[in-house]
């Protein structure tokens, strides 16, 4: 039996209601980097036009997308479709499918508070995992469009691991 290698991570794709808005807050808020500016994808023959019809199936008609990338080279694809529509509710966890993504930020209370002061939202108190022990805190935030943003002050592997810290 072969054993399985770990992946990296390569990309997320967020659906927001206005490419460029999304793009100015990752980039402000987040630091990310624009890998490529918004632009319009059209249903045609062309490659990425038969890709998008693979995708979504026939009909999608056009979007806008923009690619940024995080500091640890994972790829940010931010999708405007033209009839989006915004769930009336983003936190819906205990269905099938992703429900948020995780940033890391050593100055969580500052990233918070840029996160409020550029449209979104603080959905619980900053919480520490190990109180006394260890200085790991988690917070839950959302971007101005409704997507979950989780933020911890350490690594991922820190935060779970034995003996760290």
């Amino acid at each position: 039996m072969t054993k399985t290698y770990p992946r990296s991570f390569s990309h997320i794709g967020l659906s927001v209601p206005n490419v460029k808005k999304a793009v100015e807050f990752y980039t402000e808020v987040l630091g990310w980097y624009v890998i490529m500016e918004p632009s319009e994808i059209i249903e045609d023959e062309s490659p990425i036009g038969q890709m998008c019809t693979d995708v979504f199936g026939k009909g999608w008609g056009k979007f806008k997308i923009a690619h940024l990338a995080t500091s640890d080279k994972v790829g940010v694809e931010i999708f405007e479709f033209p009839a989006n529509e915004t769930p009336e509710n983003n936190f819906e966890f205990w269905k099938t499918g992703i429900f948020h993504f995780c940033v890391q930020d050593p100055d969580i209370e500052g990233l918070v508070e840029k996160i409020v002061a550029h449209g979104g939202k603080k959905r619980m108190p900053i919480r520490e995992y190990y109180p006394n022990e260890k200085p790991y805190k988690m917070v839950y935030c959302e971007d101005p469009f409704g997507n979950l943003i989780e933020i911890y002050t350490h690594s991922y592997e820190l935060t779970y691991s034995q003996g760290a810290y």
